[in-house]
């Protein structure tokens, strides 16, 4: 029994251990308030709990963790996934997050931290499919559609990995959110959904039996918050991350939101 509660302890301290320290040596932003905007439509990063109808997810956990250590309050704000970019360039808001890809033509708009997490595109599919296999027998599959949003990873992968290249092809319904495209695909309206890997299992537990992956994966990107070009809060948060990188929190993170939790449980 001993070595039983000493085991656990010590479980239980290397779980709590990533949580603490190291803000001593990390910049302090004194206090100040910084509006962070999401669209709470990609889970596990961010989502509306549909029990306690709170956001919650990784990247809230991550900037909770980053706003305790560099000494910042944290307002939050909701936006399209359309409109943020854009919205964030203006200087509406502070930091955008929604597991944005770093591309270079979003860096001629915004500037972007370092990358905390590295996706992979998925084919998610409904559980019944047996008329493609992956992106080659679905770019054959004449009649099938794949429901993405417009400019997000999704849909570039659609377009250049799957599909021929065309950002006009018909065979891309265009949905408002990645909620409304695995509806869509729920309903028959569209035959795929492209997701990053994570977010893929997630709703495919949530699935009760209906949806699954298949094929290899789709390239891949590495994701970062978003500023206003020249912000001076790039530096303090690539910092940050830094050390949650380093001290293990966001492994701690990765294992709550990616193995432990179930979404839709």
């Amino acid at each position: 029994m001993f070595f039983r509660r000493t085991l656990l302890a010590g479980i239980m301290a290397a779980i709590v251990a990533p949580f603490t320290g190291f803000a001593a040596d990390l910049p302090d932003l004194k206090g100040r308030t910084v509006v962070v905007v999401t669209e709470n439509a990609y889970p596990p990063l961010q989502f509306v709990d549909p029990k306690s109808g709170k956001a919650i997810g990784w990247e809230y956990d991550a900037v909770a963790e980053l706003a305790k250590r560099l000494n910042f309050k944290v307002e939050y704000q909701n936006i399209s996934w359309d409109a943020m970019i854009q919205a964030v360039s203006d200087g509406q808001y502070d930091i955008g997050m929604t597991g944005i890809s770093i591309k270079d033509d979003r860096k001629e708009k915004v500037d972007f931290s370092d990358p905390y997490m590295r996706s992979e595109m998925f084919m998610l599919v409904r559980a019944d499919e047996n008329r493609f296999t992956d992106a080659k027998s679905f770019a054959a599959f004449e009649k099938g559609l794949v429901g993405a949003q417009a400019g997000t990873t999704p849909f570039y992968t659609a377009v250049y990995d799957v599909l021929d290249g065309n950002e006009q092809n018909p065979r891309i319904k265009l949905l408002e959110t990645f909620g409304a495209s695995v509806q869509a695909l729920k309903t028959g309206d569209v035959d795929l959904v492209l997701t990053d890997g994570v977010a893929g299992n997630g709703y495919v537990a949530a699935s009760n039996g209906t949806l699954k992956l298949i094929g290899a994966p789709l390239g891949g990107d590495d994701f970062g918050f978003i500023f206003k070009k020249g912000s001076d809060l790039v530096a303090p948060i690539n910092a940050g991350i830094a050390a949650l990188k380093a001290d293990g929190t966001i492994a701690a993170l990765d294992k709550k939101w990616f193995l432990d939790y179930k979404l839709g449980e």
